[in-house]
């Protein structure tokens, strides 16, 4: 069981959960919240979630990203912990499940939620598999910010509203941003190694100091996106935010300063910011 749970990764579900909480909250404030929908939505992208991590767990193995000078946390295959084989059924099990969620929501919401949905599975398995593993292009980020950000925010609205307001799709910015940066401070980490087996990450491309900026940059537009929303609608709920700016800003002084393994704490540090973040961000925008 704790093999499993290793490979599942749940220290990631924040990014499963924080899209979902603030297209939930852009329902509500546009008068369409719907608690089935809702649920739904958020048993749609935990599964999706886990499934990223399955696939990345017995892919990034068969490639050579997991070797025994990783420096990240162990992986379940790669410490011989459970089979590829193993890992691949239960990937298989999880999008079947997924499936079952999206066959409710397209009940719900229409057809739209099919192509959404089919998009969203291949990529949770083509970022590490596949013939062209889009993670090792240097996509990877695109990708977070596309999924974690944009389609589970509006996606998350559409499901309960049947419609996307034009609010999703500024609030879906700050999620995706803080989503980005968790995928940075992993590409920082392992950009040596991810060189040596062909990864070409944007940390890998653009060296580590690129990645710091990058980093800095995506907390940036997590903190800028509220505070300016809040400043044109004369909201000041929508600046909530800004609450978790000091540890935001300690968080970037520590990717500045640490390297290797000595950044392994700011995986789920980050990935804390975004949830706490994204709930007083969808407070704000339910208020």
């Amino acid at each position: 069981m704790r093999a499993w749970i290793m490979a599942a990764r749940p220290q990631t579900l924040p990014a499963a959960i924080a899209p979902v909480a603030v297209g939930t909250a852009v329902a509500h404030a546009a008068g369409g919240s719907r608690g089935g929908p809702a649920l739904a939505a958020l048993a749609g992208a935990l599964l999706l979630q886990v499934a990223s991590n399955l696939a990345n767990d017995v892919f990034d193995h068969e490639k050579g990203a997991d070797g025994p000078d990783r420096l990240g946390p162990p992986r379940a295959v790669a410490c011989g912990l459970l089979r590829p084989r193993a890992v691949r059924c239960a990937l298989f099990l999880v999008l079947g499940a997924a499936m079952a969620v999206g066959a409710y929501l397209t009940l719900v919401a229409g057809w739209k939620v099919v192509a959404l949905g089919l998009l969203a599975m291949a990529c949770a398995v083509a970022y590490t598999g596949g013939p062209v593993p889009l993670g090792y292009h240097g996509l990877g980020d695109l990708l977070v910010l596309l999924f974690f950000g944009f389609a589970a925010v509006c996606g998350t609205a559409f499901v309960q509203l049947g419609r996307v307001p034009a609010e999703s799709l500024w609030a879906a910015l700050p999620v995706g941003a803080l989503a980005t940066a968790i995928l940075v401070v992993n590409n920082l980490r392992d950009r040596a190694g991810d060189a040596a087996c062909g990864k070409r990450t944007l940390a890998v491309r653009f060296g580590a100091r690129g990645a710091r900026l990058e980093y800095a940059l995506l907390i940036a537009i997590a903190f800028l996106v509220p505070a300016a929303a809040a400043a044109a609608r004369g909201e000041l709920l929508l600046a909530l935010p800004l609450a978790a700016l000091p540890w935001a800003l300690a968080l970037v002084r520590a990717v500045w300063r640490r390297d290797g393994r000595a950044l392994n704490p700011i995986l789920p540090a980050t990935a804390r910011l975004l949830l706490m973040t994204s709930l007083l961000w969808a407070a704000g925008i339910a208020l």
